[in-house]
């Protein structure tokens, strides 16, 4: 995977991936499991997230596209 994402299998679910935000203390992960996207904000050294949220694969794609730039409203 790129630099800074960490991808691990889990089995009967389907992928996490973990990306370093360069901070101790700040971190998301993503569960990617059949067509859902699960976001998991950590914004301390805990082991429980500080927000969840459940994406389709169409919100997702919304996501993406406004973080990367690439959304334009018409």
């Amino acid at each position: 995977m790129g630099q800074g994402v960490h991808m691990q299998e889990l089995p009967g679910i389907g992928k996490r991936y973990d990306i370093d935000l360069g901070s101790s203390t700040q971190r998301i992960s993503v569960v990617v499991r059949q067509g859902i996207r699960d976001l998991y904000v950590f914004t301390d050294k805990g082991e429980e997230p500080t927000a969840v949220l459940e994406l389709t694969g169409e919100q997702a794609l919304k996501l993406g596209a406004v973080l990367t730039g690439t959304f334009f409203e018409g």
